[in-house]
């Protein structure tokens, strides 16, 4: 879903209305592995938990995705937030 969503940061040139249809058909794959995986998760899990994964594991991918294929720096105060999200995970996923 990063791809879909900002790979075409790097295609200026490109109209929007073609990266609007290239990122529907990247994201509807993604879409092909979410649904099915929450559906099998729920249950196991809560409807929150499963999207606190999902953003842990979208934070993971686009930090790379931001560094490697944009060449964006990954500043300190991004990870300080990052820390504090996955801080949050742990609220959402302790037994009280």
């Amino acid at each position: 879903m990063t791809f879909a969503w900002y790979g075409h940061l790097k295609f200026t040139e490109v109209p929007i209305w073609k990266v609007i249809l290239v990122s529907w058909g990247i994201a509807f794959f993604e879409y092909c592995l979410m649904v099915p995986a929450n559906r099998f998760g729920y249950g196991q899990f809560n409807a929150v938990q499963l999207k606190t994964i999902q953003e842990i594991i979208t934070l993971t991918v686009f930090s790379l995705f931001s560094v490697y294929y944009l060449k964006e720096e990954l500043r300190w105060n991004y990870l300080v937030g990052f820390v504090l999200i996955v801080a949050a995970a742990y609220f959402v996923f302790k037994k009280w």
